[in-house]
């Protein structure tokens, strides 16, 4: 990754007035501080919201409809990413351009937009401010922080301003892990290079991209939280859970989201269309052997339980599959993504059935075709791992520069 290509101070953090922290100590978000600020930092002008269902106050309103009621703000306009706005659409949906039911306001859809197409989707809009605050939850292949690329690229392109609102990263930012995206890899599952779990905030991020990625300036500005710390998880933070995407229901997913996700790359289900998605992974004709497997590596902070599902929908739909459960029992010592190498490990191992999705989709999840040939090639976790590590060091000194919190 190259040093940033100008300078930091193009984009600003805005400082909003200081608020004493709430119930017990619980950090305030940028949309709290945005508020208690009187909306000063959007200057007065039109404003568009790129939100979804996790846009919400500690109460747990929508920040689109607190907005909607406060004289203080010109609020004219929301933008839906994928799932949409208020989160009617399943995975690879949208909802479509339609006028807000409880506000009026128009809804433009972002999804599958990029470029000139959401720059003039912006452009149609008229708003002269571009404000994102959505959750996210630290995995690279979670598209909203696309969605916030992309959005930055075409603010740029439509000469809009852009402000982000920051949240926490539920799973901590204490460092980033995993293989470095390769840009001949890229996809909406991963555009830039980063490592598969960040280990940073959206606002850190849009920092980030600003400062390396993007061809034309952005008039950048981000609201930053107080209170949050590095290593806090998120029931620390106080607020309601809301899930991001359908298959994201609680902070136990997100946890384990940035490792277990790979399985999508298998012919072994990932959970969806059960309870526990990403905590459940299984097959047709897979038993205990593989959480046996799994369970022997000793891997920190985690067990294995032998379990049997039947998923609702997605990969073996109404039939019932064997494979394990991921029990995190130690959050600070768990390590998601070399947890998810080794089931992928133990799987090919334990079960003659394993087989890639055939159209190497795990290459697009991890970045490049190394961790799918290192595998077939009799590796271990330790090699795999291992083979990414310079890169991720790379990373992480640009990563550095773009922290706000400590």
């Amino acid at each position: 990754m190259s040093v940033s290509r100008r300078n930091l101070l193009a984009s600003a953090t805005l400082a909003a007035t200081p608020l004493p922290l709430p119930h017990g100590g619980h950090p305030h978000t940028g949309f709290e501080r945005l508020a208690a600020d009187g909306y000063a930092a959007l200057g007065g002008g039109r404003v568009g919201v790129v939100t979804n269902p996790t846009g919400v106050t500690r109460d747990a309103r929508h920040i689109v409809d607190v907005m909607h009621e406060d004289p203080r703000v010109r609020l004219t306009a929301v933008f839906g990413p994928e799932h949409g706005f208020r989160g009617t659409a399943q995975a690879g949906g949208s909802e479509g351009r339609h006028d807000d039911p409880a506000t009026g306001l128009p809804v433009y859809d972002t999804y599958l937009k990029s470029g000139a197409p959401l720059a003039d989707v912006f452009t149609a809009s008229g708003v002269d401010t571009v404000v994102f605050d959505i959750q996210d939850v630290g995995a690279r292949f979670y598209t909203y922080i696309w969605t916030l690329y992309d959005c930055m690229e075409a603010a740029a392109l439509a000469g809009k301003r852009f402000v982000v609102l920051d949240r926490p990263n539920p799973v901590t930012g204490r460092s980033a892990t995993g293989p470095v995206l390769h840009e001949e890899f890229a996809t909406f599952v991963g555009r830039k290079p980063i490592a598969q779990a960040h280990g940073m905030t959206v606002a850190e991020l849009a920092r980030l991209f600003e400062g390396e990625f993007l061809d034309t300036p952005v008039r950048l500005d981000t609201v930053e939280m107080t209170g949050w710390r590095r290593t806090d998880f998120y029931d620390a933070s106080g607020l309601p859970w809301v899930p991001p995407s359908p298959n994201m229901p609680t902070p136990d997913t997100a946890l384990v989201y940035s490792g277990a996700c790979v399985f999508e790359g298998t012919n072994l289900s990932e959970g969806r269309g059960t309870t526990r998605p990403f905590e459940l992974l299984g097959a047709e004709g897979i038993d205990g052997r593989w959480a046996a497997a799994a369970n022997e590596l000793g891997l920190p902070g985690v067990r294995f339980r032998e379990a049997y599902f039947a998923p609702t929908f997605s990969k073996f739909q109404g039939r019932t599959v064997g494979g394990v459960q991921i029990h995190v029992h130690d959050r600070a010592a768990y390590d998601p993504v070399r947890t998810g190498i080794a089931l992928l490990v133990t799987a090919r191992k334990a079960w003659d059935g394993f087989a890639w999705r055939p159209d190497h989709w795990i290459d697009k999840l991890t970045g490049s075709d190394r961790v799918r040939t290192m595998i077939d090639a009799g590796a271990g976790p330790d090699e795999v791992t291992g083979a990414w590590q310079e890169e991720l060091a790379r990373f992480r000194v640009v990563r550095r520069k773009y922290l706000l919190y400590k």
